[in-house]
């Protein structure tokens, strides 16, 4: 069983469309797919459909109750669902004992999965820790823009602390480039950058502008459900093998 945290410390980088999309095309190609909303707005349930429930992370983290507790079932994968509750959660976490490793102690009850899919908060608080603490891999999802470097050197810092601190090994499995335009020449140009500048692996497969990835989340759907068709779930399906591929 691999961890995998989905992470950027912005918004709006893809986190949310990958954890779903890369859980659903894993599925199609006959992988176990857990995925873990750990972002108090709750987008990676919405966009499942998954409005109402009675437990939810926030009840996880807490202790109240155990993670095989409170699965929903969305497109042949497992969900554990989170809505603003986990904000709450956060804050009484905020004294709790080894609160960095609660989410690690978690999925040590867990089994019968062959991917945990963590999609992370934009930012950097005591859930993304625990997301990484419990994770073996981290995707980093990135819009390839300069701005956005930046913002790696922070990602990086935080994973190299992590690792120091806790002593912990998480391997950066790759960045994956979301919402491309080929058209533009700016892409390459990053992607020189990251090659000379970071120890990095840039995924070959990277995720097109694509509305109907956009439009997907209204019906509950991944776009790979909703559109198979799209370039966002061709996009994701070859994503999907190359990581398994790395992954054998």
């Amino acid at each position: 069983m691999t961890v995998v945290a989905i992470i950027n410390q912005k918004g709006g980088t893809g986190k949310t469309t990958t954890t779903i999309n890369l859980g659903s095309a894993l599925t199609k190609l006959g992988q176990k797919v857990l995925l873990l909303d750990l972002d108090p707005q709750g987008n990676l349930s919405y966009s499942l459909g998954v409005n109402e429930f009675t437990h939810s992370m926030a009840d996880v983290l807490l202790g109240e109750k155990a993670l095989t507790e409170i699965l929903e079932e969305r497109e042949g994968m497992q969900l554990a669902p989170a809505n603003i509750h986990l904000a709450d959660a956060e804050l009484s976490l905020a004294s709790a004992d080894e609160r960095e490793s609660i989410l690690s102690n978690a999925l040590q009850l867990v089994e019968g999965f062959d991917f945990i899919l963590i999609d992370c908060p934009p930012s950097l608080s005591v859930l993304t820790l625990n997301a990484l603490l419990a994770s073996d891999k981290v995707i980093i999802t990135m819009q390839m823009e300069v701005l956005s470097l930046q913002g790696l050197d922070m990602i990086m810092q935080t994973i190299q602390k992590v690792n120091k601190v806790f002593n912990k090994k998480i391997a950066v499995e790759g960045i994956l480039p979301v919402m491309v335009d080929k058209r533009r020449k700016l892409i390459q140009e990053v992607r020189e950058y990251i090659d000379e500048n970071y120890d990095l692996h840039i995924f070959k497969s990277f995720i097109r502008n694509n509305v109907k990835a956009s439009e997907a989340p209204s019906f509950g759907q991944s776009v790979i459900a909703y559109q198979p068709s799209a370039n966002s779930a061709v996009d994701y399906t070859a994503f999907a093998k190359e990581f398994l591929e790395l992954n054998r």
